[in-house]
Parts: C-alpha cells; sequence; structure tokens
C-alpha cells in the first residue's frame, strides 16, 4: 500500500457562542427596591490555528476534521457575569497556508513556532436586565441572548520549508544524494517515480554551516497539468531558496530532459523558473555520463547557469557541489511569507446593511447586523421582542420589506428565526 503525504486538507471551525443575559432583581429583606441585577453572558472562545514546528504533515485531520470552542457561560443573579470560553487552538505544521474553503482569500501563512492566527471569533456574550436599567425604566424585564460564535470551512495546504529544493526527472537520483548527504532515508529502487512523497533532510557541512534540503518527486512532461507524480508536490518547491537541478548522467539526453523541466517549472508558477539554480550532472561513475559532461558544461555555462557533476554512489564531487550550494546560499535572501497572520474572518454581508430576496416562499433577509440582533433576541421575553420591533424601525428594515412586497401573514427568515409579518 502506498504511502499518502497529507499535505492538503479542509477543516470546519466554529468559534464559541456567548452566554445569554441574565433576568434578575435584588430581594434582601431590608432592601424593598433593589431594582435589577441580572449579569452579563460570557464572551464564546476564539479558534486559533498555531504552529507546531514537530508536525510535518496535516494528517491529524484526516480523522478530525470539526473544531469547536467553548462557549461562554450564562450570567446569573447578584449581577455575576458569565465566564468566558476557552480558547481553542488547533496545532499545524510550519509552512501552512490558510485560505477560505469556499473563496480561496488568503487568510494566514504561518512559517514559524509561535506564530498564530484568528481564524473564528467568539460571540460577544448577552447584557443582562442590569444593563438595560434607565431612569424611565428602573425595573426591566429584557436581557440579550449571546451572539453566535462565527463559523467557517478553511481549506490548509502546506508548503514543506527548506532551503534547497531538488528537481530532476524520474531516476535521476534526488533520492540517492539526500541519503547520502543527510541522515535523511528516503525509498530508494531502480524504478520510476519510487519516491511517491518529498523527503527532507538537515545537510550539516560543520559546526557553523547547515541547511535543510527537500526530495521533489519526480517530474515528466505535462506535470504542471496533472501528469505523473510530481504535479502534486510543485507547491514545495516554491518556498526554497535555491533548486538543486539534477540531471541523469545515463539519460541519451540530459540536455533535452533540462529544458523539459525548465518548462515545468514555469508553466507551474513563473516565478520558479527564476529561482537561482545549480545545475549537476549526477551519475559520474558511468562512462557515458563521464562522454557527456563537457557538453552540458558547456551548454550551462552558455544560459548562464552555474553547473557541476558528481557521482551519489560513489561519492566523487559531492562535497564540492554542497560547497557550491553553501556559497550560493551564503549570498541569498531567505523567503518572507506574505504578513496576513491574523487576518480576522469577516462575514460576506459585514459591509453591507442587508439585502431581502424571496426564497422558498418566504421573505429572506441578509445582513451580519440584523442577523447578529435577531439571534441576540430573547423572544420569550415581551419586552424584547418590543426592543426589536423598534431596532427593526431604526435600521429600516420594516421600511424595505413594505417597499419589496410584504403582505400579513408571510413568512420573514432572518438567520434561524422565522417571523410573521403583521
Amino acid at each position: 500500500m502506498p504511502i499518502v503525504f497529507f499535505d492538503e486538507a479542509k477543516i470546519y471551525v466554529k468559534a464559541g457562542d456567548g452566554g445569554n443575559g441574565c433576568v434578575s432583581f435584588r430581594r434582601e429583606k431590608y432592601v424593598p427596591l433593589g431594582g435589577p441585577n441580572g449579569g452579563d453572558g460570557g464572551r464564546g472562545g476564539d479558534v486559533y490555528l498555531a504552529v507546531n514546528p514537530h508536525l510535518n504533515t496535516l494528517i491529524a485531520f484526516k480523522h478530525r476534521v470539526h473544531f469547536k470552542a467553548q462557549r461562554g457561560g450564562h450570567g446569573k443573579g447578584k449581577g455575576q457575569k458569565g465566564r468566558q470560553g476557552d480558547d481553542l487552538s488547533v496545532e499545524v505544521p510550519p509552512g501552512t497556508v490558510v485560505r477560505a474553503a469556499d473563496t480561496r482569500e488568503l487568510i494566514a501563512d504561518l512559517t514559524e513556532e509561535g506564530q498564530r492566527a484568528l481564524v473564528a471569533k467568539g460571540g460577544q456574550g448577552g447584557r443582562g436586565n442590569a444593563a438595560f436599567a434607565t431612569p424611565t425604566n428602573q425595573a426591566p424585564r429584557i436581557a440579550e441572548r449571546g451572539a453566535p460564535g462565527q463559523e467557517r470551512w478553511l481549506y490548509l495546504e502546506l508548503k514543506l520549508i527548506a532551503d534547497v529544493g531538488i528537481v530532476g526527472v524520474p531516476n535521476a537520483g534526488k533520492s540517492t544524494l539526500l541519503s547520502v548527504v543527510s541522515a535523511a532515508r528516503p525509498k530508494i529502487a531502480d524504478y520510476p517515480f519510487t519516491t511517491l512523497q518529498p523527503n527532507l533532510g538537515v545537510v550539516a557541512l560543520d559546526d557553523y554551516t547547515s541547511f535543510v534540503m527537500a526530495d521533489i518527486p519526480g517530474l515528466i512532461e505535462g506535470a504542471h497539468a496533472g501528469a505523473g507524480l510530481g504535479h502534486e508536490f510543485l507547491r514545495h518547491i516554491e518556498r526554497t531558496r535555491m533548486i538543486i537541478h539534477l540531471l541523469d548522467g545515463a539519460s541519451a539526453e540530459p540536455l533535452t530532459d533540462y529544458e523539459s523541466i525548465s518548462e515545468e517549472l514555469a508553466l507551474f508558477d513563473p516565478e520558479l523558473a527564476g529561482k537561482p539554480q545549480l545545475v549537476v550532472l549526477n551519475k559520474m561513475d558511468l562512462p557515458q555520463a563521464q562522454a557527456l559532461w563537457p557538453s552540458v558544461k558547456k551548454a550551462m555555462k552558455a544560459q548562464g547557469q552555474r553547473a557541476t557533476s558528481m557521482s551519489a554512489v560513489t561519492g566523487e564531487g559531492v562535497k564540492e557541489m554542497l560547497g557550491a550550494v553553501a556559497e550560493m546560499l551564503e549570498s541569498l535572501p531567505r523567503e518572507k511569507p506574505p504578513a496576513v497572520e491574523g487576518k480576522v474572518f469577516r462575514p460576506a454581508e459585514e459591509g453591507k446593511a442587508f439585502t431581502i430576496t424571496w426564497e422558498d416562499d418566504a421573505w429572506r433577509v441578509r445582513g451580519a447586523k440584523v442577523e447578529r440582533v435577531v439571534a441576540m433576541t430573547n423572544w420569550d421575553l415581551d419586552e424584547a421582542v418590543q426592543r426589536f420591533q423598534r431596532m427593526a424601525e431604526a435600521m429600516g428594515l420594516k421600511a424595505a420589506l413594505r417597499e419589496a412586497g410584504v403582505q400579513p401573514g408571510d413568512t420573514v427568515r432572518i438567520g434561524q428565526v422565522e417571523l410573521e409579518w403583521q
């Protein structure tokens, strides 16, 4: 059974709902006019994605998809406020790109330990009746329900963080090279597509010089469009600072292979073709490779590409190749992800007051503010219902419904609530 590298996942996150406010009055023997003392509800917990440097795949999300933060506690009498819901932190590996599942909008790019992004905000707690007391209404029998927490589907995409990415045709010797220069032990065999997943290895030249190298599954013509295996992993090269373009010395036409792979990189992402490259002709232990080296070296020089040769099997030229890589890396800046960490989710209707449409034999009202007001209205309390009527009038909702053509007896849906127009 082949090993699957989990570098994509879709998860659902739900922040905690706010706690409900309380209707309560102070009742003590010697305090005849105690007044309202209902406490506010607590705020719901937020949902964060946080980097765990010990993770390297998204496999944990294969078995668990739904993540919900704790709701806020309800308010109580004697002015007691409900407890705040605990935040939920969902751990992801470094290199995780977070997008909205429906729009693919970039939300966060998490690359370093300690980074975290707020992806769903907890609902605010509802106010208790103590908060509604006024000189003209000293005994309000009204309280709010807690606001619902934000919820959404997220698309997670993992891009391995490595300094150097090794690319080339199948069987060029990428896995062999990684196993020789690092402690990584990728599967190696003499048939195409041995590598079914990217492999990472740390290369240490001395006590002060080290870098991370990634072996990317072999690429073939049409990889950018889905041919072969490499198209699934081309995204991992985007994180690298440079590329080792490994040529197969046993190939009849290594220069043709070079042009083909370079074209695939450019078609997948034009910026990949512009990354610094070290072209390496492998398998110099073979007479065929030794005969090809002069022409390869000349062709790369004509294209302005730095080139070297080696044999991953015998170790010939490997040290020199690594020295060239270290020298190139020293002059290259580290990649910086877009500064989008912590981008807060905003519903699509946030910027609009509300919209009214006719759907399924009822009027549907959509709008972040009006839906929040409806969700926080306690429909069991007459004063709360009257308050909503006043707010709907002030927001222009009633006038808009009349203009749309609402008739007595029509159903009006706002959020999860159905109302009958009278």
